[in-house]
């Protein structure tokens, strides 16, 4: 892949969640095109082996393990795995996340007369499924903690340590119909700030990356319709995005590279940074 600009990270092990995705397998092939061996995980081995091989193809030392990243097990495993091959962890990159259609609402306001009965094809704020909510919650606030609790042991004390995870402009903003996700985001990016006071005496910086809107496996029905054009609310996203379209992968690479880069962001701690096209700038007039 063509990066931006250059950084050097000869020597460095990377690790990152929900590397068979997307942004994800992105973040992955920028930090192996930059010198780093990565390790993806994912709990879909298949997809983080596809981007590991495709880097390996090119040059670079990339291995895919099977992590569910909601087990303290699963994690350790998977640590070991990385222990055997490349050595102690880096950088992490906590990318694992999404969202639940139970915890999703039909309609982004509430009407009235959707308080004099219920009907099977809407669901309201009263009928969010609590394990739905909770699954959300989980797979974003504990598939940070967790993977970071395994992981920052290790890294306590060595040079240039940093953690990356991954937030959303939800987290500035919430998106209406999906209070769940906006919400675990939310939590996300507070718990990068403690996360980055808790661990500064132990040289480990913690930021966040905030990205707007970028098609993926996860939104893409929801933004395009089958016939390839946008649904009326990626109509509504891009006038509200002053750039004018989505964000494509590549641009969130030279935000990643900055921040894993000690020299250029070493002192750089507790943050989340916004790479939304805007939308998060605009008030919409």
């Amino acid at each position: 892949m063509t990066l931006p600009f250059r950084v050097d990270l000869q020597g460095r092990v990377a690790v990152v969640t929900g590397g068979g995705g997307v942004l994800c397998g992105r973040f992955a092939e920028a930090l192996a095109e930059s010198g780093a061996r990565v390790a993806l995980f994912d709990i879909k081995e298949e997809g983080a082996e596809a981007v590991a091989a495709g880097i390996r193809r090119n040059g670079g030392d990339a291995m895919a393990v099977r992590c569910d990243v909601l087990s303290t097990d699963s994690i350790r495993g998977a640590e070991r795995a990385v222990a055997e091959r490349f050595g102690r962890c880096d950088i992490l990159i906590n990318g694992a996340g999404g969202n639940h259609p139970l915890g999703t609402t039909t309609k982004e306001f509430l009407e009235p007369e959707d308080l004099k009965a219920a009907r099977e094809d809407v669901l309201t704020f009263f009928d969010l499924d609590p394990a739905g909510v909770q699954f959300v919650f989980n797979l974003n606030v504990l598939g940070t903690l967790l993977p970071t609790q395994v992981f920052a042991r290790g890294m306590a004390g060595a040079p240039g340590a940093v953690i990356i995870n991954i937030s959303s402009m939800n987290a500035f903003t919430p998106l209406t119909k999906i209070p769940a996700y906006s919400a675990a985001k939310a939590a996300v990016s507070n718990l990068t700030q403690w996360l980055a006071v808790h661990f500064s005496r132990v040289g480990i910086r913690v930021n966040a990356m905030a990205p707007g809107f970028f098609l993926t496996e996860q939104n893409r029905s929801l933004l395009i319709a089958p016939d390839g054009t946008r649904t009326p609310r990626a109509e509504r996203i891009i006038s509200q995005t002053p750039m004018g379209r989505f964000g494509l992968p590549e641009d969130l690479v030279g935000t990643l590279l900055w921040l894993v880069d000690e020299g250029a962001s070493g002192f750089v701690n507790g943050v989340v940074i916004p790479v939304d096209g805007g939308f998060s700038a605009y008030s919409g007039v």
